[in-house]
């Protein structure tokens, strides 16, 4: 039986998590996808001198130079061939609708998400099961600009994500931090989940 990241990292530590986690952590099985859909409390930063250096990761779908309130959006998970697990959320702005992508997989750093549509940018991450939640914080972030991998030592941008359900729900909140600066970016909100036949296949 195939293991989704999350598993081969928490391993008997997935009891651990609420019912509903449980769902959207596990493995998803061939053919199927996980779907969601949601509204996000806020998404974004208020802080517009920001927002030009965020223009330029949302071209690559990873942030949005925005800050805006009550965005719907949808999630979808998908199982890949080589044991990683490709997300996609839509997020319907005022201005039209944005795609977020990255894929999470497990490397000899641990839990690793590679963000946008061409992985430059990846995150390695610890995973901890905190009453019911997952929490995960990450460990380092690089940038890989063609051959050559940038590690941030100094002023490495923190991302913190805590997953918990809420009701029938789920709730997700992320936050990207920096020293000195404080949060960068964030979106959190609430969303329903079900893992469904892939309409592809």
């Amino acid at each position: 039986m195939s293991r989704s990241p999350w598993q081969r990292v928490l391993d008997d530590r997935m009891a651990d998590l609420d019912a509903g986690l449980r769902a959207y952590f596990g493995d998803i099985p061939h053919g199927y996808v996980g779907r969601g859909h949601g509204v996000f409390d806020v998404v974004g930063t208020p802080k517009r001198w920001l927002w030009p250096a965020l223009a330029l990761l949302a071209r690559d779908g990873i942030v949005f130079p925005v800050w805006e309130h009550a965005v719907p959006f949808t999630v979808t998970n998908r199982p890949t061939v080589d044991g990683t697990v490709r997300a996609t959320r839509v997020f319907q702005f005022a201005g039209g609708d944005r795609t977020m992508t990255d894929e999470i997989g497990v490397t000899s750093a641990g839990l690793t998400d590679r963000l946008g549509t061409n992985g430059r940018v990846s995150a390695r991450f610890d995973a901890r099961v905190v009453n019911g939640r997952l929490v995960l914080e990450s460990t380092g972030v690089d940038l890989r600009i063609g051959p050559f991998l940038l590690r941030w030592r100094v002023l490495t941008p923190r991302v913190s994500l805590i997953e918990r359900t809420d009701g029938d729900h789920q709730h997700v909140s992320l936050r990207m931090s920096l020293p000195f600066v404080g949060t960068l970016y964030e979106y959190s909100g609430s969303f329903s989940y079900a893992v469904e036949k892939d309409s592809r296949d």
